[in-house]
């Protein structure tokens, strides 16, 4: 295990002084590299602003690294050589006047200088991104639960209600307000390309907007720790043109296709009653059919989503297969538990979930 060098002992030390500092900083570079959010490569005016900000930090930090560094080297290398000059019992510290004026200035007076000039610079930047710049043109109500998002695209008319899970459509060059609940623990809504983070509290109702400069897809994910599947709880926002937007938006308020109990006796009729007998019902629901469950997320239009199990995996038969017959292999301690159905019942629902479009 490493152990802090004494300071009184660096200058017995002059090799492994520069390895040590290396080292440390190595380290420290690199701590956060890994799947590191990409924070200055932004295609939203909030996060575009909040880079500004970022950039600021850096140049700042960097600039006081740099001083700092050189008069470290410079005052290490001013006592060894006095070292070398006399012997170190018989020095004396003179000078005490030039120190506290070191002190008063460089320790007081400069970091207050700085720390003004990022505190006015966070305020004017935090204004900016407090509203948007104009109305906003929708109102989506994002429930973070572990480990998933609910978005419901809020209407005056709730039949006009739409809700989909873990990937959230909007129209570019627009702003989008969201109103951001939990439904169980703390957890924070983060587009880093798109607006900053913002915390998702238990019995808050927490706001924020978002807007898409430049049509795509967009990564997001939970920034609080919340769990065991902390790491997999993803979604994606999905920049498209306003008529597109539109589009998207009339599909998902329709009930779902194939949603009758009059159908006949076919494979995919089949498959809603094996979703009915398996309890499927009891979590999940899908609008146009008597499956009402609220635990799980709303499949009304399943097969329209690229993703599944909070961005875990992608819409695939196969990987739907596998997520309907042991979810907790895939993502453990999820709310989703093992299905044990024939491979007859499988495939029929198989059949019917992939008509939800």
């Amino acid at each position: 295990m490493l152990r802090p060098t004494p300071f009184s002992s660096l200058h017995g030390s002059n090799r492994s002084f520069p390895r040590v500092a290396v080292t440390a900083g190595f380290i420290l570079t690199t701590a956060s590299c890994a799947r590191a959010p990409a924070i200055f490569g932004t295609y939203g005016l909030a996060a575009d602003r909040i880079a500004v900000l970022g950039w600021v930090f850096t140049i700042v930090g960097c600039a006081v690294l740099a001083v700092v560094s050189v008069l470290l080297v410079m005052a290490l290398t001013r006592r060894r050589k006095r070292i070398a000059e006399s012997d170190e019992s018989t020095l004396e510290y003179s000078g005490s006047d030039h120190a506290v004026r070191w002190i008063l200035i460089g320790g007081i007076a400069i970091p207050a200088v700085i720390l003004f000039f990022t505190f006015l610079v966070t305020l004017v930047i935090q204004a900016e991104v407090s509203s948007p710049p104009r109305k906003a043109v929708a109102t989506i109500e994002v429930t973070g639960h572990r480990w998933w998002w609910e978005a419901k695209y809020v209407e005056a008319d709730s039949s006009e209600t739409a809700i989909t899970a873990n990937e959230i459509h909007v129209p570019v060059g627009e702003p989008v307000r969201l109103v951001l609940l939990s439904a169980d623990v703390i957890h924070s809504f983060w587009v880093p390309r798109l607006a900053g983070k913002t915390d998702v509290i238990p019995g808050s109702r927490n706001t924020m907007w978002i807007q898409a400069d430049k049509p795509g897809v967009y990564w997001g994910e939970c920034a609080e720790y919340c769990g065991l599947q902390h790491s997999h709880m993803n979604f994606t926002v999905v920049a498209e043109s306003p008529e597109a937007f539109r589009s998207w938006l009339a599909i998902q308020r329709q009930p779902a296709a194939v949603a009758t109990d009059t159908a006949t006796d076919t494979l995919i009729a089949r498959g809603l009653d094996t979703f009915r007998r398996s309890g499927c019902a009891a979590c999940h629901s899908i609008r146009g059919t008597d499956a009402q469950g609220r635990i799980g997320p709303d499949l009304t239009h399943l097969a329209s989503r690229n993703l599944i199990a909070a961005g875990t995996l992608t819409n695939t038969r196969g990987n739907l297969a596998g997520w309907i017959s042991n979810a907790q292999a895939l993502k453990p301690g999820s709310g989703m538990p093992a299905m044990k159905l024939s491979s007859q019942d499988l495939k029929t629902l198989l059949a019917y979930l992939e008509t939800l479009k």
